[in-house]
């Protein structure tokens, strides 16, 4: 039987968790406080339309409760992973998978990326401080993923699926079809999801940053849901500006993006009524995940001398307004990194 732990099982990783309970995979969850007391009285409850399910977990706070994984999926915050990255040692085997869905650069985006900059096989600090996931997890253990479903924790042990479908695209870093991808993939899409295996992944990972860079932060500066950000002329402006910033970006480093700007535009503000992460992060006052997201763009942008403007604007002030709600602490390297 395929082991598999969700190491943060909030609005995404309940979402995965319930749907993969459906299989003949052992499901296991690691959670905290109020959420992690709730699943373990009620279960975790998964809302989608009028369809309301419910399942019992095996659910702990510390992964030396759990047997050796054959794939961890971590959904936690991109800026959380580091410091949760030391307690996985106990659940990883020789042949373990790393799965990360998440927000933003994967830690692991440069590796065997074939670029063709000095940015191959290198860590963006913006994401991994120091390397310390890199050296930690390792690389080789990684499955890219890029999340499309938005979701939210209505209350501890009740998420709710605001849109976006259910699909959850999977690809190696150096675009093989492994069998671990395979089988990944082949779980995913019995639970109910959509897993389409990716041979380059790293272009739908821009495209999902796209989004990411730009209503994300624009959200969480102007409180407003995403097809209001859509319909309102002066951030729509403000977030085709972001996307060409980001594009720019992605394209020096070989990223194709295969749909326009308008057209991501579009795909997002069809969302009727939702506030990305980062604005319900922000609302709920919890930390902000803006290093990952805006903070490697931008480092990347420094490194390859790219001009990215409106991008280190909107990163300062997200971070001067987090900073004075005390949802974000600086750090003097990345500072320097994305200035």
């Amino acid at each position: 039987m395929t082991k598999i732990c969700i190491f943060g099982a909030g609005s995404i990783g309940g979402f995965i968790a319930t749907s993969l309970k459906k299989t003949n995979a052992q499901v296991s969850l690691i959670a905290r406080g109020e959420h992690k007391k709730a699943i373990e009285q009620n279960g975790l409850t998964f809302i989608r339309g009028d369809n309301k399910v419910n399942f019992k977990f095996d659910v702990t706070d510390n992964p030396k409760d759990l047997d050796e994984q054959d794939f961890i999926i971590i959904s936690v915050k991109a800026n959380a992973i580091s410091k949760i990255s030391e307690s996985l040692k106990p659940i990883m085997g020789k042949k373990t998978s790393i799965i990360c869905a998440i927000n933003g650069l994967p830690w692991w985006y440069f590796h065997k990326a074939n670029t063709g900059t000095k940015l191959d096989n290198q860590i963006v600090e913006s994401v991994d401080p120091g390397g310390k996931i890199w050296q930690t997890l390792g690389p080789e253990r990684a499955i890219g993923c890029v999340v499309y479903p938005a979701c939210q924790i209505l209350e501890p042990g009740i998420i709710k699926h605001n849109g976006n479908g259910e699909r959850f695209s999977l690809g190696e870093p150096d675009g093989t079809r492994s069998e671990r991808l395979k089988m990944i993939s082949s779980l995913f899409i019995e639970g109910g999801l959509k897993a389409p295996q990716k041979k380059n992944l790293r272009d739908e990972i821009w495209v999902k940053l796209w989004g990411n860079c730009s209503f994300n932060p624009v959200s969480a500066l102007t409180n407003k849901t995403m097809d209001e950000m859509g319909n309102d002329p002066e951030t729509y402006n403000l977030i085709k500006v972001l996307m060409q910033e980001c594009q720019q970006v992605g394209e020096k480093i070989g990223v194709k993006f295969n749909i326009s700007i308008e057209d991501r535009i579009k795909g997002g503000v069809s969302i009727i009524g939702h506030r990305p992460s980062t604005a319900q992060d922000l609302n709920a006052g919890k930390p902000l995940e803006i290093d990952p997201i805006i903070g490697s763009i931008i480092e990347i942008a420094n490194k390859l001398d790219l001009n990215v403007p409106k991008l280190k604007e909107i990163n300062e002030k997200l971070k001067s307004k987090a900073e004075d709600l005390g949802l974000y602490t600086r750090s003097e390297l990345i500072d320097k990194l994305t200035a």
